[in-house]
């Protein structure tokens, strides 16, 4: 019978040299792991005598603060419940816009401007892990560094920010902190007080467009009460018509003496020549004076009321709106003096006593969990390599 071909392959020398292989790729593999848990140790070992002795103390100050209007001042804030939906609701929006100023590079760079952080956080003293390699780093990096000393966070459910900073010393952090605060306050301030501005020249442009239409409507009245000569052609108009009442009464009167002279009484008499002649004067003055009023070919005293009335409800309703501009413009600027905004400090910046990071047994415990961790995967691998290998 013929031997089975891995026998005879094994007799030949294949089998040998694929053992070879193979024991070889096992001891290479062997020597990566030992080398990677050798490796893990020693990071343990360096890292754990780091954070319980090396690194630098950080000081933390923190402080609690909330957007307030003065708006709000006079409503409802007795209950609580009510207070916590105002400060909650109206006021969420500020508040992320305060939120997102403090997280900012312009808040940065005012606080740098004032604190000189890139020295404070580039001290050679401090350990070279936590603090900043180059005191003139770019703009970049050195806001990445200081995201990871800062902490600012808002609670929706109470509507507060919270804000925590980390510094190498205790002044420095609450310096920080209190000038986040002011910078804050001063940013939402100035954006109310643009928004409240511009509306203010909004109306204040309203306010002078209807002055001068009520100047141009009084200009174009007087101007027409000078070329006519009358101040009030209404009254002028019930004057004539009391008058011509005055002549219509005369008339009636003598028309009543005329009927009431004898039927064969001559005309020619002087009683009846006068009468006639009064009654005769008296048509004269009645037809004169209702042609000032009236008439279909000339300017008379009705066109005249006409274009008086048009003119005064021009000044009239150029007063209605002025003083609509006017009330409004007050309004306004009523509403922009109560709508500022003030941060109110509900946990004012502390004093930090004693340096809270890095927590070092803490860090030092994780540290070492995680390398027990690691080494116990690396075991496994191991032995489930070598099995296989088996």
């Amino acid at each position: 019978m013929k031997e089975p071909l891995a026998i005879e392959s094994f007799r030949t020398g294949n089998g040998w040299a694929a053992a070879v292989e193979k024991a070889k790729s096992a001891l290479l593999s062997v020597r990566i792991f030992k080398l990677i848990m050798r490796l893990v140790m020693i990071l343990a070992i360096v890292s754990i005598p780091y954070w319980l002795f090396i690194a630098s103390d950080r000081y933390v100050s923190q402080a609690t603060v909330i957007i307030q209007r003065t708006d709000q001042i006079s409503g409802p804030s007795a209950a609580l419940p009510v207070a916590l939906s105002t400060v909650g609701g109206a006021n969420a929006a500020d508040q992320l816009l305060l939120l997102e100023y403090l997280l900012s590079e312009d808040m940065l760079a005012k606080i740098d401007a004032k604190l000189d952080l890139r020295a404070h956080y580039s001290n050679w003293h401090r350990d070279p892990i936590s603090r900043m390699w180059f005191k003139d780093a770019p703009a970049e990096w050195f806001y990445q560094y200081w995201l990871n000393r800062i902490d600012v966070g808002y609670d929706d459910y109470s509507g507060v920010v919270r804000i925590q900073v980390q510094a190498y010393d205790a002044k420095t952090a609450q310096a920080i902190v209190d000038l986040m605060v002011e910078f804050g306050e001063q940013h939402m301030n100035a954006l109310g007080h643009q928004l409240a501005q511009s509306q203010v020249d909004f109306l204040q442009k309203q306010v002078t467009f209807a002055h001068d239409r009520l100047m141009d409507a009084s200009q174009n009245l007087l101007a027409f009460q000078d070329r006519k000569g009358l101040v009030a052609p209404a009254s002028t108009a019930d004057s004539i018509n009391a008058l011509i009442a005055r002549l219509e009464g005369q008339k009636a009167d003598v028309q009543t003496q005329l009927a009431a002279l004898p039927q064969n009484l001559s005309p020619n008499q002087p009683v009846v020549v006068m009468l006639k002649k009064n009654l005769a004067a008296l048509d004269q003055q009645i037809s004169q004076k209702r042609a000032e009023l009236a008439a279909p070919t000339s300017k008379t005293l009705n066109s005249t009321i006409d274009e008086f009335q048009q003119l005064q409800l021009q000044v009239t309703f150029a007063q209605d709106l002025y003083k609509t501009a006017l009330s409004a413009l007050e309004q306004g600027r009523m509403d922009a003096a109560r709508t500022l905004k003030m941060v109110s400090i509900l946990q004012s910046p502390t004093m930090p006593g004693y340096p809270m990071q890095p927590r070092r047994i803490y860090n030092a415990f994780v540290t070492l969990l995680i390398a027990l961790v690691l080494i116990g995967m690396i075991k496994l691998l191991e032995s489930i390599i070598l099995d296989h290998v088996d």
